[in-house]
């Protein structure tokens, strides 16, 4: 028996660990593998045009690049449409093992506009994403440690800019060649083949012919008929006006071991476990000292007090006595502005849905980056289904409030939020509108979200307002006095600012390291796939926000100070504070932006995010002082 229970926990550890790791990776229906066969077509697509130093994508067409003879756009998720994603058809296409060399896609001639776009790009270091079978293009960089893994960068840069040949005056190159390499896992049984990897070195060739221009023309300047890559790379194509570039590609096949649902480990497994451990350990540490606190206070402290109190035995001895029993007539009073709460709270546990159901979706690799969008989507599908959470939530409360329009409380939950992140939102969209970007959202897409959130989000909160608003009203464990009791006054450390913000510090700092990988998956345009130790810093989140904010709420009654409703939502929300200090400290100390707008773009979204992350923490320090307060004040016996 006692083998059993052994090996049945050792199985739980193990798949715990391969959770946290992500090797655990599920694939949906719509990303199935494909087989080609030899000589089959194989067509390479084309995606946004990204920066980090300006963050606004640009479509690929926006540069006079070649292009096929119709220019077919992709249908694209919701998810992709809101990160910018535009995905078409282009000229590049190859045949299943078939190399090609020294290919030319077209010849374009520059004009002082088109030299001027080119140059811009370079400069903004923006670079040219691809996509062959839904595997992203990269360009693989080799460290100079041989025992180290290759680095991965997604894209290639347009161009560069430098000095040539001993001049003083910087000039801007284009990379007009493209040395393609697909791999490939082969089938020894059917000889099909799968496509594991897509890779490519760019290169800025000077392209010289003999002869007047055709489609036949030959090119001196690579050889077609080599059986590697072979190009005079020492005399690169400059971009200016009035200059010819002709576009050529090569197209080399590798094949590999890699087997086709191992083929993105490549491009994921490039962070640094050890740094995601110490997060681990560090939030831990934060955990224990402050489950430490509440387990003296609640089995000491408490103990002792609730003891102490039912055990008096004349009124005179109650009135002598001071402390967190004094205030019970008026700890569960109504607080200010109970209505707002309310919404706030809803929408924490909006929030709150959300969030857990799309990570332990992305932990069993149903959201995984080969699903490209399917993050974004998902949770914004979440997000309007967990209304009717948000709705019960806030009607539950209200009611227990004694409100009796729980309809108006229904609305603005569903409105108030949502409405603050829109119009944010519909400003920065403006934004990037003016710089003719591709991550404008169009208009179809942002009717859709109208649509999302006035036709499914409400009503949604209407009913679960409905619900919620039908139950009976939750009890208070005492009665509530007519008269208010004076608050005396307080200690400098138990002032309500200087409370509420030492409060916010130890959740952010439970989280700030797992935060920077965060920030930089989105800012800095690489993969964010560790999911697993992305719920384990979730849920030691969630109990630092709780017990951060039962042992605040512990000492603010015992001095007496019963207006506990709004200062636990802000104790732990506080710490959105501290996230919006430190994204604007990784601003100034990680990215290159230099543009207005981007600076706004950057700050704007960081602020959603902020407001977010105050929702979300201030609604699980709500909750834990709530069942706090209920906790204690039904253990003491009051006449």
């Amino acid at each position: 028996m006692d083998f059993r229970r052994r090996s049945t926990t050792i199985a739980a550890v193990l798949l715990l660990l391969s959770l946290i790791h992500g090797s655990v990776c599920f694939y949906l229906p719509g990303v199935a593998p494909e087989d080609f066969l030899k000589g089959d077509e194989l067509k390479v697509k084309v995606n946004k045009l990204i920066s980090t130093k300006t963050q606004l994508p640009y479509s690929y067409y926006s540069l006079p690049y070649c292009q096929p003879k119709q220019i077919l756009d992709s249908a694209e998720n919701l998810g992709e449409v809101l990160r910018g994603d535009r995905i078409e058809n282009s000229p590049y296409v190859f045949k299943m093992r078939e190399p090609q060399m020294c290919n030319i896609v077209c010849r374009i001639k520059l004009d002082a506009k088109t030299a001027k776009k080119f140059k811009e790009k370079i400069d903004d270091e923006y670079r040219v994403n691809m996509i062959l079978d839904n595997l992203p293009l990269v360009v693989p960089i080799r460290r100079i440690d041989q025992e180290s893994p290759t680095v991965y960068q997604l894209g290639f840069h347009v161009g560069l800019k430098g000095q040539y040949t001993g001049t003083k005056d910087e000039k801007y190159f284009i990379h007009n060649h493209l040395a393609f390499t697909v791999k490939y896992h082969k089938d020894l049984q059917t000889d099909s083949a799968r496509i594991v990897g897509f890779e490519v070195k760019p290169f800025s060739v000077k392209h010289e012919y003999e002869g007047k221009w055709s489609d036949k023309v030959r090119l001196t300047t690579c050889d077609p008929h080599a059986k590697h890559t072979v190009v005079n790379s020492n005399s690169p194509q400059e971009v200016a006006e009035n200059k010819e570039i002709i576009f050529t590609y090569d197209v080399e096949f590798q094949e590999s071991d890699v087997k086709w649902a191992s083929r993105w480990d490549a491009y994921l497994l490039m962070s640094d476990d050890q740094i995601h451990w110490f997060s681990i350990v560090n939030s831990l540490m934060i955990v224990l000292f402050l489950s430490g606190m509440v387990a003296m206070i609640m089995l000491r402290t408490l103990y002792r007090d609730i003891s102490k109190y039912n055990e008096l035995e004349t009124q005179e001895e109650a009135q002598e006595e001071t402390g967190w029993k004094l205030v019970h007539g008026d700890v569960f009073r109504s607080p200010s502005n109970s209505d707002l709460l309310c919404v706030y709270v809803g929408t924490g546990v909006q929030f709150f849905g959300m969030l857990l159901v799309t990570m332990i979706f992305a932990i069993l690799g149903f959201l995984s980056p080969s699903n490209r969008g399917g993050l974004m989507t998902a949770m914004l599908l979440l997000w309007v289904f967990m209304g009717l959470f948000a709705g019960y939530a806030s009607a539950r409360l209200y009611k227990m409030f004694k409100g009796s329009d729980w309809k108006k409380t229904a609305f603005r939950t569903a409105i108030t939020f949502p409405g603050i992140v829109s119009a944010i939102f519909f400003v920065l969209n403006a934004l990037i509108w003016g710089q003719k970007s591709s991550g404008a959202v169009p208009f179809g897409t942002m009717f859709a979200l109208i649509v999302l959130w006035f036709g499914i989000s409400l009503p949604l909160v209407y009913v679960g307002g409905y619900v919620g608003f039908k139950k009976a009203a939750i009890e208070d464990p005492v009665k509530t006095n007519k008269i208010p009791r004076q608050i005396p006054e307080q200690a400098w450390y138990m002032n309500p600012i200087f409370s509420i913000l030492i409060g916010g510090i130890l959740p952010f700092g439970a989280v700030f390291i797992e935060l920077f990988f965060i920030l930089t998956s989105i800012w800095l345009n690489q993969f964010y796939y560790i999911f697993g130790f992305l719920f384990l810093v979730f849920c030691i989140l969630v109990v630092t926000c709780a017990e951060i904010t039962i042992v605040l709420c512990y000492f603010q009654l015992c001095s007496e100070d019963y207006l506990w409703w709004w200062r636990s939502y802000l104790t732990s929300g506080s710490s959105a504070l501290y996230l919006f200090l430190y994204a604007t400290f990784y601003f100034f100390t990680k990215l290159e932006i230099t543009k207005f707008v981007s600076g706004v773009l950057y700050f704007g979204y960081m602020l959603i995010a902020s407001y977010a992350f105050f929702v979300l923490t201030g609604t699980i320090g709500f909750y834990a002082c709530f069942w706090f307060t209920r906790l204690i004040y039904s253990s003491v016996k009051i006449d």
